[in-house]
């Protein structure tokens, strides 16, 4: 047996390292965006009326004129040969979760025998990588192979070593989107339409709305040398078995607790990196589980921060390696601990006088002007409570965009949110709407409060107008909204693209609504515009009155891992499914294709060809575990606890034999500890010996569905199961198998970095 190999790996892991923490001289303000084809660079390396152009074109959402992708190119060209880059690839997100590049060097034949850099605009602007190769659930076959990407110019192109990435969307040759980036933009665009005309009703210097998003990426850290011990965490990214530690997170002694000093190395390194490249990293800090982690960034425009949170979670798994470590960014890496997750802070920002977010809540600063006071709360109101319409209309479609295998381990689970999803919005706003639901009365509501602390050297306390309830999977936080339901694995454009969207459909409804009833009342002179009481602000009170009524269910302030609020989440007419192939049905919900087409964002084409994708992505996730745990079951579990129950049927033997002559009660006595260990081992040897062949069969009978939903539910109702079983049996044997021959490395090695 091989009962040293796991104490060596262990010992090589936990040896004291020298630790080398990078220190450049420079400030982060002086070598922010080093790598990256900012504005500063754009305007010294571009011909000043193209760079006019493409500021248009970035700021204003205007159409990319090709005529001037030469100069671009030739620009960008000469910047990345300064910076030292010799290949260039668009940079793309396909439906894997991760990112693609094909890199192409800057050279071509100059017609005397030599070589030339050179890159033009068409390089710029498109690339013809296989479509069929990547996931795209039946829209291109093998020997339909070709497909576009095409340059996405509102997010700025980076070097990466000696590489030029320029961000692209990545679309089938008959124009079907397989990438993540096309329905963002689509999305981001029709929620800035309907945000547009909404906000129309409020004020008339608003050149356009923007959304906002800052993501908080959690991840684990293990030690390069064990995690390589582990198949499970090798091959899936998670442990599918092991024993529980004595010691994990009941102390709560490692949230906010101080970082371990390689752990601080890797993340200054990973901060000089991400800042080099205009990711505006800012929080770091130790997270509740052991070996937990947390990274931040300032909040950006959406489309601009998901290709920043994709660039990092690559960039994470480079610099963890120079430190010897492995970032873990599965949902629920260890079992019995937190789970990772990728919270989605959310937000609508309208552009005027400087930019003002939607979702603040307004002070009261003027109490003469009582009609400016009421129509900003009413401007707070009312983006408040469509997004609550938003929730509630697409409740399943929006569980439905955070779900995978993975994530599905994390949700309702150590302080995870649960799979209902629901909106808390803190007793003050709630209050608000509800005032609103039984009166005309509009109270104005202050953005702070403060609480005295009773300590002389202590100034008071600014309170949020919120609390925060970390069983919500959609909190209202103060000026946003905090969507906590997705996985730190995922690209959050998913959640983004079915929440964008859905707010487009909600505000459009809402501005048509407003519309209709404003011509209604109109008519009335009591609401002519002298009076006082505005057509426009008693139809905006009418309509969010209804909205209140209606999107009520999806409101709830409690506790949301009680059972109760499953039975009562399922009165309310919200989702509580919990099969992830189930629920990714919701995307083919008629009220789900409805929106998608009536915003533009997706048609009936893609969202059944999504769907195929998740459904085979499903399967493959858990058909790999599978495959993993019945290896590691039949060649590491069975073999080491076979192997200590015969030390043991030696030690009895061995008592026999001596005391067989002269005190054969004291044999029997002496060895029953030992006996009742051996018919243990057998009893659970045997049993994960019948589950693994009942896994495989499953495994067969399954792969047998040619229907790949069907597949999918399939491995969820009959896989699933029995690995969970096998996992109980393995779990137990760890706990008595001697410690000296178990060659997995365990929970309390894994989680504890020295």
């Amino acid at each position: 047996m091989a009962n040293n190999l796991r104490f060596q790996v262990v010992e090589e892991a936990f040896k004291k390292r020298p630790v080398e923490i990078a220190t450049p001289k420079e400030r982060p303000s002086e070598y922010f965006g080093k790598y990256v084809f900012n504005r500063e660079k754009m305007y010294r390396y571009l011909p000043k009326e193209v760079y006019v152009e493409m500021i248009n074109v970035m700021d204003n959402g205007a159409r990319l004129d090709r005529g001037i992708a030469d100069a671009v190119a030739a620009g960008m060209k000469q910047w990345a040969l300064d910076m030292g880059a010799t290949h260039y690839t668009h940079w793309f997100q396909p439906l894997t979760e991760g990112t693609a590049e094909k890199h192409d060097a800057f050279v071509e034949h100059d017609g005397k025998g030599g070589m030339m850099e050179t890159f033009s605009g068409k390089l710029l602007v498109q690339q013809e990588p296989d479509a069929s190769s990547f996931p795209s659930g039946g829209i291109r076959n093998t020997f339909e192979a070709r497909g576009y990407s095409a340059w996405d110019p509102t997010s700025p192109v980076f070097i990466i070593d000696d590489t030029l990435c320029i961000p692209t969307i990545f679309i089938a040759y008959t124009g079907e989107a397989l990438d993540y980036k096309a329905p963002l933009l689509r999305a981001l665009h029709a929620v800035g339409k309907a945000a547009k005309d909404v906000c129309s009703l409020f004020y008339d210097d608003v050149s356009k709305v923007t959304v906002n998003l800052g993501w908080e990426q959690e991840y684990f850290l293990v030690d390069e040398g064990l995690y390589s011990a582990r198949p499970d965490l090798l091959m899936t990214g998670r442990t599918l078995l092991g024993h529980e530690s004595a010691k994990n997170q009941q102390m709560d002694d490692h949230y906010f607790g101080t970082i371990p000093d390689r752990v601080q190395a890797f993340m200054k390194d990973l901060e000089i990196k991400a800042l080099e490249l205009a990711i505006p990293v800012k929080t770091r800090h130790n997270e509740v589980a052991p070996n937990q982690f947390e990274l931040a960034p300032i909040f950006e425009e959406c489309n601009l921060a998901v290709d920043h949170n994709m660039l990092l979670m690559s960039l994470m798994k480079r610099v963890a390696r120079n430190h010897g470590f492995r970032v873990l960014l599965h949902e629920k890496p260890f079992d019995g601990i937190n789970g990772s997750g990728k919270h989605n802070n959310w937000s609508l920002t309208a552009i005027r006088n400087g930019g003002s977010t939607l979702l603040h809540a307004p002070a009261k600063t003027d109490s003469t002007n009582t009609a400016a006071n009421a129509f900003e709360t009413l401007r707070f109101v009312t983006f408040i409570v469509e997004t609550l319409m938003a929730v509630y209309r697409h409740n399943g479609l929006l569980k439905a965009s955070i779900m995978s295998a993975t994530n599905a381990h994390r949700l309702g689970g150590n302080e995870a949110p649960p799979s209902i999803i629901s909106s808390f919005l803190g007793q003050y706003v709630s209050n608000l709407l509800d005032t609103i639901e039984q009166t005309s009365s509009l109270s104005p509501l202050t953005s702070h409060l403060s609480r005295e602390i009773d300590i002389p050297q202590i100034p008071d306390l600014i309170i949020d107008n919120t609390d925060r309830n970390r069983t919500s999977p959609f909190a209202f936080t103060g000026n946003r909204f905090e969507f906590r339901a997705p996985g730190s694995s995922v690209n959050c454009a998913s959640a983004m693209i079915a929440l964008n969207a859905s707010m487009a459909e909600a505000l459009t409804s809402f501005k048509e609504r407003v519309d209709k009833k404003m011509q209604r009342l109109s008519a009335y002179p009591e609401y002519s515009e002298g009076t006082g009481h505005t057509a426009k602000f008693h139809a905006i009170i009418e309509v969010l009155r209804d909205d209140i009524k209606t999107c009520k269910p999806v409101r709830f302030d409690g506790n949301g891992y009680s059972d109760e609020w499953v039975k009562e989440a399922a009165s309310r007419g919200l989702d509580v499914e919990k099969s992830c192939p189930v629920i990714f049905e919701h995307y083919l919900d008629e009220s789900s294709v409805s929106m998608f087409e009536s915003t533009k964002v997706m048609n009936r084409k893609e969202l059944l060809a999504r769907n195929e994708v998740k459904w085979e992505m499903y399967v493959k996730t858990v058909q790999i575990e599978a495959r993993v745990l019945g290896d590691m079951a039949m060649n590491h579990i069975i073999p080491v606890a076979t192997h200590y129950q015969s030390q043991l049927i030696k030690n009895v033997q061995g008592m026999k034999d001596i005391f067989a002559c002269q005190q054969p009660n004291k044999a029997d006595r002496l060895s029953a500890r030992n006996m009742k260990l051996i018919e243990e081992i057998a009893e659970r040897t045997e049993h994960i010996e019948q589950l693994v062949e009942e896994l495989t069969e499953a495994r067969r009978v399954a792969n047998r569905l040619q229907d790949i939903h069907q597949r999918a539910i399939a491995y969820h109702d009959t896989v699933c199961p029995h690995m969970e079983a096998i996992r109980k049996e393995a779990d137990h044997l760890e706990m008595i198998v001697e410690d000296g021959l178990w060659t997995l490395p365990k929970y309390r090695e894994l989680l504890f970095i020295r």
